[in-house]
């Protein structure tokens, strides 16, 4: 096919640093799960974009950071392969955050790789014209970027532009996914991205990522859907605050859960949720492996 270009971009970052907005405004359909916790994203999906000339598959890598526990090792696992497999790196940064140590771990493995790496500046609608320049000045001269494209993933600003200057760097190439294909991941690990969304969002802070959601039952009776999720947590205190006083806390995110899944499948939705507590799991590599969070292991 003259003149196509598809392949892999990586979109690396630390947590919070905008990524799964970023991919789903590029996408303009949500395939990653959005919080303003850290390290929401934990596997590397791929959202995938097709045009007449180029098709892009974008990785939204987990925020790579200083792990303390196992899932942590193995987050950081996913977003190193994501970027050594892909053709181009996208590096998406916070612009009103300072550089600091988590920027320099991402720095330290990108001076590793022979990639061409694209500085995304994001958030640039947080800060003044003025401010922006000195930012950009500085990030200018942390690395040898092959171009810096200011942009606000939120605002949906610049984002064609950053679309072109990808396409600069792709290899020339038949499309590596059928046209109509949107992500890599299958539509039971989309449904069990949005409960644990929904479970981020309603407990706040008092559930950290300390949960995995596993899909145990589905079935389409008389055009209706039932659907009973199991929710992981490590801690008795946890199961708890999930389910609330008199299952306040687990009603409010089924019923959020069932309303996103009904939009999702446009049909009628019956969601079940039950909690379930397997200490310290976050470090028992078998149990990483059973909820699919290390599934680039062989």
């Amino acid at each position: 096919m003259e003149d196509y270009k598809s392949g892999f971009i990586a979109i690396v970052g630390r947590p919070n640093a905008g990524k799964s907005t970023l991919m789903n405004a590029l996408l303009k359909e949500k395939v990653a799960i959005m919080s303003d916790k850290p390290n929401t994203t934990r596997n590397n999906i791929a959202g995938i974009l097709t045009k007449p000339d180029v098709q892009y598959v974008f990785m939204d890598t987990p925020g790579i950071h200083k792990p303390q526990q196992q899932l942590g090792r193995v987050l950081n696992k996913n977003a190193y392969i994501a970027m050594e497999d892909a053709d181009v790196i996208g590096w998406i940064i916070d612009v009103t955050q300072a550089f600091g140590p988590g920027d320099e771990f991402i720095l330290n493995r990108i001076k590793t790789l022979d990639k061409p790496v694209i500085l995304l500046v994001n958030k640039t609608d947080k800060l003044s014209k003025e401010k922006l320049l000195k930012r950009l000045m500085y990030w200018q001269n942390i690395y040898d970027f092959k171009e810096i494209v200011p942009i606000s993933a939120k605002e949906k600003d610049n984002l064609d532009e950053l679309l072109k200057v990808f396409k600069e760097y792709l290899p020339e190439s038949y499309p590596l996914y059928p046209e109509e294909m949107k992500s890599d991941h299958d539509l039971n690990f989309q449904l069990c991205e949005l409960v644990r969304e929904k479970i981020l969002f309603k407990t706040h802070d008092e559930i950290p990522h300390s949960i995995a959601v596993i899909l145990e039952d589905k079935k389409e009776v008389d055009g209706k859907m039932y659907l009973a999720f199991l929710v992981i947590v490590d801690r008795d205190s946890q199961k708890g605050i999930l389910i609330g006083k008199q299952g306040s806390m687990v009603r409010d995110i089924r019923l959020a859960a069932q309303k996103e899944i009904r939009e999702k499948l446009h049909m009628p939705v019956d969601v079940e949720l039950y909690v379930r507590v397997e200490k310290n799991w976050r470090n028992r590599e078998n149990k990483i492996k059973e909820f699919g969070l290390d599934e680039l292991s062989e």
